[in-house]
């Protein structure tokens, strides 16, 4: 079994995927827009060029987002993404590349349990938790 987290990015998916692209290295692997769904009804008008279903892989993870119903209105809630490192320079890039346009919520720091810790609410307001293991 596995979980896959599923974001809906409410008519900003293509932006997103651009951004998460850019900045941590995502890697599209599936894409369907609405105009092409096997089911005509699946499509309400002005949508036709949004992105019903994505996959995309960052590092061995796989999450899933969509455009969702376009209602302008994200509110990604009650969760983070962890991104786990190895390397220091790698999780200081990272987090500074999720920070552009977005709100740091905890500044990269040594804790008691990680080299290197930080969370970020990024521009679409994921919210991103970057820690190195040690």
């Amino acid at each position: 079994m596995q979980v896959e987290p599923y974001l809906f990015f409410e008519g900003r998916c293509e932006e997103a995927l651009e951004f998460y692209r850019r900045a941590i290295g995502a890697e599209v692997t599936a894409l369907l827009r609405f105009k092409e769904s096997p089911d005509p009804d699946m499509c309400q008008p002005g949508l036709e060029d949004k992105v019903m279903h994505a996959t995309v892989r960052i590092g061995n993870t796989t999450i899933m987002v969509s455009d969702g119903m376009s209602s302008g209105n994200l509110a990604f809630q009650g969760f983070s993404l962890a991104l786990s490192l190895t390397d220091k320079a790698e999780a200081e890039r990272l987090f500074t590349a999720l920070s552009d346009g977005g709100q740091v919520q905890m500044p990269l720091a040594e804790t008691f349990w990680s080299p290197l810790f930080g969370m970020v609410a990024d521009r679409f307001g994921v919210s991103w938790m970057i820690l190195v293991i040690p």
